[in-house]
């Protein structure tokens, strides 16, 4: 794919340098009345810092413990600048300042202190006192200014003025990161967590019959010309402050009332759609190995760009690729359009025409880039038109802890036994990557994933053959009986939702739960192929078994499986991801073990 236009990288390879603070508060030198001026009545421009971290952030993780302890009860904070791991208030998610010289260091610090409050992940008391108390903890990084706007036009009006006044801009929706993306010091925070819900009533159904021959020139039924040629039923549009949770039920009360719509994300209710989109977007549980990736989803995106412009872009030109082994037409063309009446509000009189002509983005380089290069790299994402599929029925598939199954089939007596007992953890990786050795089909094999972290139970869309390869995987293993150890449920279709009587009732879940400490996690991409050619259990042998007691290809997402073939070939989502046939998380690569041992042979290096 070709690279960004000279024009588009001098946009947005820009770095706002942020001066020292002058005066009372963050940046008071500069005309913050002018920014206040230009906003609507219900957005809001406050003073934040850590007095309002310690008193609306840190009480969640003090009087709670997992999994009681949930993201929802800090999204909403005034301040806006809780996120689900305290320490990720910190550089680099690390409170004790005198670690965070070198990286080795930095990691090793991390998972001691992950140790010290999770396990058995209390808040220490020392802890406290000596890092998280203290407002004068060098490593803070916090920003001091915080923005929540509620329309496009509060958007536009902070970018331009951190644009004139040289400020950096930090974006948030949820702030679901393990690396604590969304914060940092000496920048305007743009809080979206307030802005324009549309995915309640975002749902479009496309019908062939009813659109043109031509996109209409405001690109308002472009969602729905590329859902038609992708065979696709019907779009749904998500605000850029929702997150999966508000998704989900908006197409849950929409199938409620009589649809029958099904759509692809993340296992986690509070995980954003844009950040979680935009790093590729891996779903275990809602179909990703059947669909694609979450920068598969996109059919349209609105943003505004760092020079200002409220935009809107998306695909209309493509042509049929299914000769070339994909599912999907293959993008030949984007059209973007400016919004030239940034100041309105009334989004029924928005007006969208050609950008001008030195405006100098080529939105197929937009297109391309944004789809993998990050949340948050390229401006701030108002809304995104997402597929919508056919909704199929799902089911799911548990592992029995019955005195009987754990005596004769799941005898592995690991950490997490059963979903993680080594015979477990060897059929899913056999049914999702060597899915011939049990006599599946790639088909049925692409029908089931799972969001790994330490649960091995398969949920499947459509057409599986799960109950099937489990007798021929026993049978392969000498087992005899044991096939009733497998416990098969009927799904909803979407992850499930907090019980009656919880904090949170009805709302889809939060998981993990928020953490004192994030942890050092690394996920490595396992290729499909490599697992093919040496085998499951020559792969499972080689990585071993974590520092948990349990083997670490049990620590995983398995959600790729179509991914190889789900793209528009106009994205800029890696290979590694394509061809991956598992993500195993917290392996050390920092190890010679890895370097000297796995990584050669998974890359042929």
């Amino acid at each position: 794919m070709k690279s960004l236009t000279a024009a588009a990288c001098s946009l947005f390879l820009i770095t706002f340098g942020a001066d020292a603070a002058a005066g009372e508060g963050w940046r008071a030198d500069l005309p913050w009345a002018i920014l206040e001026s230009k906003l609507s009545t219900s957005a809001s421009l406050i003073d934040t810092g850590f007095k309002d971290y310690a008193s609306e952030c840190t009480p969640e993780f003090v009087n709670f413990r997992s999994p009681i302890r949930s993201t929802f009860a800090l999204i909403d904070q005034p301040s806006g600048l809780c996120l689900p791991f305290l320490s990720c208030g910190y550089d680099r998610c690390n409170p004790r300042p005198s670690a965070n010289h070198t990286y080795d260091l930095h990691a090793q610090d991390i998972q001691a202190m992950a140790l010290e409050v999770v396990v058995p992940d209390a808040f220490n008391p020392a802890l406290q006192d000596s890092y998280f108390n203290d407002p004068s903890n060098p490593s803070l990084n916090l920003p001091s200014k915080v923005l929540h706007p509620v329309d496009a036009s509060d958007v536009v009006a902070a970018i331009q003025f951190a644009k004139e006044h040289g400020l950096e801009l930090s974006v948030k929706n949820s702030g679901h990161s393990w690396q604590g993306a969304s914060s940092k010091k000496n920048t305007l925070l743009v809080n979206m967590n307030r802005y324009t819900r549309y995915a309640p009533t975002g749902i479009t159904n496309c019908d062939a019959q009813s659109l043109g021959i031509a996109i209409k020139d405001d690109l308002s039924d472009q969602p729905c010309h590329l859902s038609v040629a992708k065979n696709k039923p019907a779009v749904i549009r998500v605000g850029g402050g929702e997150n999966w949770d508000k998704t989900y039920r908006a197409v849950k009360d929409a199938n409620e009332a009589g649809g029958l719509y099904h759509i692809v994300g993340g296992a986690s209710g509070s995980v954003s759609p844009m950040g979680w989109t935009f790093q590729a977007g891996l779903s275990g549980d809602t179909g990703g190995t059947r669909y694609g990736l979450g920068a598969d989803q996109v059919v349209q995106i609105e943003m505004v760009l760092p020079n200002g412009f409220h935009v809107k872009f998306g695909p209309t030109e493509w042509k049929d690729a299914s000769a070339e082994g994909f599912t999907v037409p293959r993008t030949i063309g984007v059209t973007g359009l400016c919004r030239t009446n940034p100041e309105e509000r009334d989004e029924e009189k928005w007006v969208w025409e050609d950008c001008p002509n030195d405006f100098g983005i080529d939105f197929m380089d937009l297109w391309y880039a944004i789809r993998g290069g990050g949340g948050g790299t390229w401006g701030v994402v108002l809304s995104m038109h997402l597929q919508l599929h056919d909704y199929v029925p799902s089911v799911e598939y548990r592992a029995s802890s019955s005195e009987e199954c754990s005596a004769t089939v799941f005898t592995g007596g690991s950490l997490f036994h059963p979903l993680s007992d080594p015979l477990n953890v060897e059929f899913m990786a056999t049914y999702v990557m060597t899915p011939s050795v049990l006599n599946v089909t790639v088909h049925q094999s692409r029908a089931c994933g799972s969001p790994g972290t330490g649960l091995n139970m398969p949920m499947c869309y459509g057409e599986e053959a799960i109950s099937q390869a489990w007798s021929t995987f026993l049978q392969m293993k000498n087992i005899t009986g044991g096939t009733e150890c497998l416990e098969r449920s009927e799904r909803g279709g979407l992850p499930s939702s907090s019980p009656i009587g919880s904090r949170f009732e009805g709302q889809i879940d939060d998981v993990p739960s928020p953490g004192i400490a994030a942890g050092a996690l690394n996920g490595v991409l396992v290729p499909k192929a490599w697992v093919e050619k040496v085998g499951v259990q020559s792969a499972n042998d080689l990585f071993g078994i974590s520092n948990v007691g349990i083997p670490n290809f049990a620590l995983n997402y398995y959600a790729f499986g179509s991914a190889a073939v789900t793209s528009d070939q106009a994205n800029s989502v890696s290979q590694a991801h394509r061809n991956a046939g598992i993500m195993i998380l917290g392996i050390d690569t920092e190890s010679e073990t890895f370097w000297r041992d796995i990584a050669p042979e998974m890359f042929d290096l």
